[in-house]
């Protein structure tokens, strides 16, 4: 298989862009590649066609592309604490923080990610999130609790946080932000 050219790379990133913007407007049902190709400027879904195989490459494409920008922005944050307790903090605020600076990668990820062909990475979010719990126990940070079950609890929590901000602008995410790092220290603290 050729490499793709400097002309084509971003081209495909200029279609992935415009999806992400189509699908936060529109959601999934109602994003078609015409309204994609009116978002990119193009004279046609003929160059999206050129570029995607189809509607599944392209989600594919636009999760990975916001799952990786998503990561890298809560892993740099995660990284300056010293401790568990202060990388979880970190973790649940840098998240709550991506959907206040980048909403419409959020919301598009949450509309594809039922629909992506790739491996979901659920089950890795979940053994992390129960490391980095068993981690502040064995430091003696956090209480006694089952780590499985905590981390199940922390990401559904985070989750719906999203979730609810996708669907309603309005949420205030201070104040989301605020009462989730409460609620989860307040489950996992020594004490």
């Amino acid at each position: 298989m050729r490499a793709k050219s400097l002309t084509e790379q971003a081209r495909r990133a200029q279609i992935v862009s415009a999806a992400i913007e189509t699908l936060a407007d529109l959601g999934y049902g109602a994003t078609s590649f015409k309204q994609i190709a009116a978002r990119a400027g193009l004279s046609s879904t003929g160059l999206i066609s050129y570029h995607f195989k189809g509607k599944q490459e392209l989600v594919d494409e636009v999760y990975a592309e916001v799952r990786g920008k998503f990561a890298e922005f809560v892993l740099d944050r995660m990284d300056r604490s010293a401790t568990a307790a202060g990388e979880l903090r970190a973790f649940l605020s840098a998240n709550l923080r991506f959907m206040r600076a980048h909403r419409s990668h959020m919301v598009a990820l949450l509309q594809v990610r039922p629909y992506v062909s790739t491996a979901d990475t659920a089950d890795d979010d979940h053994r992390k999130m129960a490391d980095l719990l068993r981690e502040g126990q064995q430091r003696q940070e956090f209480r006694d609790f089952d780590a499985d079950a905590m981390a199940i609890f922390v990401l559904a929590l985070r989750n719906g946080v999203l979730a609810r901000a996708a669907d309603h602008a309005e949420v205030d995410l201070d104040l989301c932000e605020r009462e989730l790092i409460t609620a989860v220290e307040l489950a996992t603290k020594r004490g």
